[in-house]
């Protein structure tokens, strides 16, 4: 069952940092089943708080999603990230 990672940008807390992380992503996402269905376009916030950006990222399964998740190579990276902005994380299960 497919599976998606949704990132939600609160804030941008350091845009150097930010910009660190957008370089460094493609390479993790190299020879992984991976579809980026939406990465910072227009969206329009139909209920709750603002955010400033939002990326969506389709897999095969939740297990797919969490080894690059928890690979070395992600997680290396993703500290760019933390350090470049406040962000809310989940993975969704699809339906079947």
């Amino acid at each position: 069952m497919s599976a998606y990672v949704v990132f939600t940008r609160m804030k941008t807390t350091d845009q150097e940092e930010l910009e660190k992380y957008r370089t460094g992503i493609k390479a993790t996402m190299k020879d992984r089943p991976i579809e980026v269905l939406v990465a910072d376009g227009k969206h329009e916030i139909l209920e709750g708080d603002p955010i400033e950006g939002m990326v969506i990222v389709k897999f095969p399964s939740v297990k797919a999603a969490k080894d690059w998740i928890d690979s070395e190579a992600y997680q290396d990276i993703a500290r760019r990230r933390k350090h470049g902005a406040i962000y809310h994380g989940l993975i969704a299960e699809g339906v079947s």
